[in-house]
C-alpha cells in the first residue's frame, strides 16, 4: 500500500541517520525555543509491527482531513526513527509513554540510569515532556487506549482456581511455569516483578516469545500455567485463555501518545487533528483492529480508514 515511492522514501532516511549517527546534537538543537511548526507536507512514521502500522495510518488520515500532505514511512526500529524525528525527517510517530519515556533517559543519562515511567500516568508523562523538549519533540496528550503486559491463564484453570488477578495468583500459591520472552528472566515487569509485588511462584520461564502463537498453545495444553501477552492481543479467546488483572499495578503506564516535531508539526491544528482519536480509541478498539489484520489478513490502511469513517472521524469517500 505505500508502494515504491514510500519504500525509496524510507531507505533514504535510514541511509540519511546512518551516515549522521545519531540525528542532531543537544548543543544544535534549537527547536525548543522556535516557535510551533506546520508544514504542509507531514511524514508519519511507523516501527513496523501491526499496532503500531494502524496508529500510522489512522494519524495519517486525520492529518489529510485537516489539509496536510502526509505519507507514512515504516522505519524498524526507535533507534533509527528517534533521530529522524529529531532531524525532521519523520515529522509524527505513535509512541507509549512509559516506554518512550525510559528509552529516552538511557538515551540520555546511560543504559543504567534509574527509570523515570512509573504506573502513574501523569508523572510519567511529566518525566517524558522534561526527556523530549530539548530534543525539539512534543508529547501530545495521551489518549485512553494502552498496551502493556498482560499474563493470561487458561479460563478452566482460573474457574478451578478462582483466579481474576495475579494477586489470586500469589495467594494460591500455585507452582507457575511462564511463557514468555527470555528476557523476561532479569525484566523488573516480568518475572521478577511478580514474584516480588504478588509473590507469585515462577518455577521457570518457558522462552517462548512475548504473546506468540507457540507460547499461548503451550498454554493452553498445560505444559505452561501463564503467558505474557499484551493488553492489546485479540486472540486469547481463540486458546481458551484470560487475562488476570494486574490489580497492583506492577506494569507501567504505556498509553498511546502521539509524538511530533515541535518545529515541523507543533502548532495547534495537528494537535487538534490527532487528539480527535485519543478522545475515542480505546485499548478494546486497538485488540480488535490488530485482529483484523493479523488474524483476518486485512491491509492496516482499510482498517484503519473502516474504524475512523465508524466512529465519525473521517468521511466514507
Amino acid at each position: 500500500m505505500r508502494g515504491a515511492l514510500g519504500t525509496l522514501t524510507a531507505l533514504a532516511v535510514l541511509t540519511s541517520l546512518v551516515s549522521c549517527a545519531g540525528g542532531p546534537s543537544l548543543e544544535h538543537r534549537g527547536a525548543i525555543t522556535a516557535a510551533p511548526g506546520d508544514s504542509r507536507e507531514l511524514a508519519i512514521g511507523s516501527a513496523g509491527f501491526t499496532e503500531s502500522e494502524l496508529l500510522a495510518q489512522m494519524y495519517a488520515a486525520l492529518l489529510r482531513q485537516a489539509g496536510y500532505r502526509t505519507h507514512v514511512l515504516t522505519v524498524g526500529n526507535r533507534e533509527l526513527y528517534e533521530p529522524a524525528l529529531e532531524a525532521g525527517q519523520i515529522d509524527v510517530v505513535p509512541e507509549y509513554a512509559a516506554t518512550f519515556a525510559d528509552w529516552l533517559n538511557a538515551k540520555e543519562h546511560g543504559a543504567q540510569a534509574a527509570p523515570v515511567a512509573s504506573p502513574d500516568l501523569d508523572a510519567t508523562m511529566t518525566a517524558l515532556r522534561r526527556l523530549a523538549a530539548p530534543r525539539g519533540l512534543t508529547v501530545l496528550p495521551p489518549g485512553r487506549a494502552v498496551d502493556q503486559n498482560a499474563f493470561a491463564v487458561r479460563a478452566a484453570y482460573a474457574a478451578e482456581h478462582r483466579l481474576r488477578t495475579l494477586s489470586d495468583l500469589g495467594r494460591a500459591k500455585l507452582p507457575v511455569r511462564l511463557a514468555a520472552g527470555d528476557e523476561c528472566v532479569q525484566r523488573p515487569f516480568c518475572a521478577p516483578g511478580l514474584r516480588k509485588t504478588y509473590g507469585i511462584n515462577i518455577t521457570a520461564v518457558d522462552p517462548k516469545g512475548v504473546g506468540t502463537t507457540p507460547a499461548k498453545q503451550a498454554v493452553q495444553n498445560g505444559q505452561d500455567q501463564m503467558v505474557l501477552t499484551t493488553s492489546t492481543d485479540a486472540t486469547l479467546d481463540q486458546f481458551g485463555l484470560v487475562v488476570l488483572a494486574d490489580d497492583r499495578k506492577l506494569q507501567n503506564a504505556d498509553y498511546v501518545v502521539p509524538v511530533v516535531n515541535r518545529s515541523r508539526a507543533g502548532s495547534a491544528r495537528p494537535t487538534a487533528a490527532l487528539n480527535r482519536l485519543n478522545r475515542v480509541l480505546t485499548t478494546e478498539d486497538l485488540a480488535r483492529l490488530n485482529e483484523q489484520v493479523d488474524s483476518w489478513r486485512r491491509l492496516a490502511a482499510d482498517v484503519a480508514h473502516n474504524y475512523l469513517v465508524s466512529k465519525g472521524l473521517l468521511s466514507k469517500s
